[in-house]
């Protein structure tokens, strides 16, 4: 590997073990052998190192176990192991978690990365949107991309935060199924 790639991988280790805002740019050089100085040459800044790793950590997530299928043999089923799968996978990757949670308050006056975590909503919107209604991304309509997209990443958001502070009382997949029942119930009633 050369410098760059030892520092994506330093900057990756960092974020599993200190998390992104207590990451400097010693800790990440230490992390890949290389100097200080290799950073900023390299991506400019210790904020622009840190992004790029942690977005290259979820976009292996999404492509491995964040993948919105679950089993069963009805589509309720599925969305409840789905959403247990989910629970378990924030426990398992905490760290990527809450390092995207801190990323998200930096974010607040960082003009930059705000952009690039909006952009990431705006396209998860549109690849949830339509895996849950199982067609290809180009055939999902526009208004289940704004409201079951971003229902669904509201709910998956809140969730994560749930299971990272106290994970024996977030919701199981079962429970998270109930709760949506209820709910349509009470606005049908």
């Amino acid at each position: 590997m050369g410098n760059r790639e030892d520092l994506l991988a330093g900057a990756r280790r960092c974020l599993e073990e200190k998390g992104y805002l207590r990451t400097t740019v010693r800790d990440i050089a230490t992390a890949a052998q290389v100097s200080m100085a290799a950073i900023g040459y390299h991506f400019g800044s210790r904020e622009a190192l840190l992004n790029q790793a942690l977005f290259a950590a979820m976009e292996e997530w999404a492509a491995g176990s964040g993948r919105l299928a679950g089993q069963g043999d009805s589509a309720e089923e599925r969305y409840a192991d789905m959403w247990d799968r989910k629970i378990q996978d924030f426990g398992d990757m905490r760290w990527l978690w809450t390092a995207g949670v801190e990323a998200f308050v930096h974010a607040q006056s960082s003009p930059e990365l705000l952009a690039a975590l909006a952009e990431g909503q705006r396209v998860n919107r549109r690849m949830v949107a339509a895996a849950l209604r199982g067609v290809p991304e180009g055939e999902v309509a526009e208004e289940d991309v704004r409201a079951l997209g971003s229902m669904h990443i509201a709910l998956l958001s809140g969730v994560m935060v749930q299971t990272l502070t106290d994970p024996a009382q977030a919701p199981s997949g079962s429970e998270i199924l109930q709760g949506l029942r209820t709910m349509v119930e009470l606005l049908e009633s």
